[in-house]
Parts: structure tokens; sequence; C-alpha cells
């Protein structure tokens, strides 16, 4: 049995109340997006402060106009904030330009989409192929990789097979599996089960589950609640802010 030793004040290694600590993939500090549209200001975040761990399965929810497809774009590092620092994987992101900000986006994170964002002409394989041709991976290991996962998520006869000759959860299990050939830092998952019928719904999110028992840090975007019940952590965005941060219920269980 281990033997816990207090840690007086003096000793104990410092918190960083407002960049990263070790252990922390997302952190943003006072996290502002203003769109000026005519002689009118939008503040789409106002000021959002958010931590997330390695390994956390996270839901960000919220009703449309709240902010939450706002935050997943700067969380996906696909647009900058106006204001506030964000730093993803312990590297400050909030200034780069669009081409480092690609770079990024290619390294460190995983995109699922409500719609799949499959190429219509190309193989299962070479759909997850893709983000390994884009940054430079030598044919043989970006096969071998897209393989792998690819049977890791069920669909080793399926590498042949194009989208219109899969099933919508054959599709997204498609687009889960380029999200993890990189081994990103983190999955972005924007709506994955919108496009899907319930029972499909439960097997992905099945899928997710297993992801994440696999150490995989997995943010998750929904305006669903039941959906959002399968992260660990529930954070609901609303009027540009953070309004509720929580466990789920299947963590706190009630």
């Amino acid at each position: 049995m281990a033997i816990e030793t207090a840690v007086s004040p003096d000793t104990a290694p410092a918190v960083n109340a407002e960049g990263p600590n070790p252990g922390d993939v997302i952190v943003t500090s006072n996290l502002w997006k203003t769109y000026v549209m005519g002689d009118q200001t939008v503040n789409a975040l106002r000021g959002v402060n958010l931590r997330i761990r390695h390994s956390e399965y996270v839901a960000i929810m919220g009703p449309s106009g709240s902010g939450k497809s706002t935050l997943m774009n700067l969380i996906g590092c696909l647009d900058s904030p106006t204001q506030g620092k964000y730093w993803l994987n312990g590297h400050d992101v909030s200034s780069l330009n669009d081409d480092e900000l690609a770079r990024i986006r290619n390294k460190e994170i995983g995109f699922v989409f409500q719609t799949f964002n499959l190429l219509a002409r190309a193989t299962s394989l070479h759909n997850v192929e893709l983000p390994l041709i884009y940054n430079g991976t030598p044919a043989a290991e970006r096969t071998a990789r897209a393989k792998a996962v690819l049977e890791s998520v069920n669909l080793g006869t399926r590498m042949m097979h194009k989208p219109n000759e899969l099933s919508g959860g054959q599709r997204q299990r498609v687009a889960i599996a380029r999200a993890l050939v990189n081994s990103p830092s983190i999955i972005l998952a924007d709506e994955p089960t919108g496009n899907l019928d319930s029972k499909t719904s439960v097997e992905i999110m099945a899928l997710f589950d297993d992801l994440h028992a696999k150490g995989n840090t997995i943010v998750l975007v929904t305006h669903e609640p039941d959906i959002a019940e399968f992260a660990h952590r529930i954070v609901t965005i609303r009027d540009g802010a953070v309004a509720s941060d929580h466990p789920s219920s299947r963590v706190s269980g009630s």
C-alpha cells in the first residue's frame, strides 16, 4: 500500500494559474474573439478560461449562437483569438500565422466532423493517408500506419472501399481513423453523431470510449445533452463565456 507524503507549501511545485502546467494539453487565458460587422461589434467569445489535461474526455456544449463553434475553431487552430492566449501542448499558438497554424493542425489535432469530409473518389485507405501525404511521410510508412488505424477501428476489411460503398457509421470510422493516423495531441470531434441514427451514434460513442481508454485526449463539441454525457466532463458555453464546468453524470453518478 502506497504511503502518501504531505508536501509543505514551501516545497510544493509552483502552479501556473495562467499558462500551461505539466500535463496540460489545452489552456486558454482570457480568450476573446470579436467580429466587426459594419457599425456593430460582436463578441463571440468573452474572456474564456479553460484548462484540459492530457487524457481527459471533455464535451463542450451550448445552444446555437453561444460561441461553442467559435471556441472550437480557436482550439482547432482554424482561427486566431482577438485577445488572450491559447497554449496547445505547451506551445503558445495565439499569434501564429496561417501557415504556422496549418502545420500545428496537421501535427497536433485530429479532426472528426459531422459530415465526415471524405474524398468521394478515394478509398478508405487513401482518405486515411491524406494527413501523412500532406506532411511528407514516405509512402510505405504512411500506408502501414493507415492500415493499422483502420484495423483499430474495425475497418480492416473495408480499406479499399470508397465512401459510397460504406454505411454512415463506417464512414465516420474512416474519419476517426484519419484523425488518429498522426497520433495527435487531441481528437477534436465536431457533432460526430449529427448525421447518424441513434443505434449508430451509440456505436460511434462506444468507439470514442475505447479511444479515451487507450489514453487519447478527446474534446467533443455537441448541442445534444445525451451525447455530451458520454464524456467525463461537460463545459457549457453561453453568451461567449463559460457558464458551467462539471463532471458528467457517468462520472458523478448523478
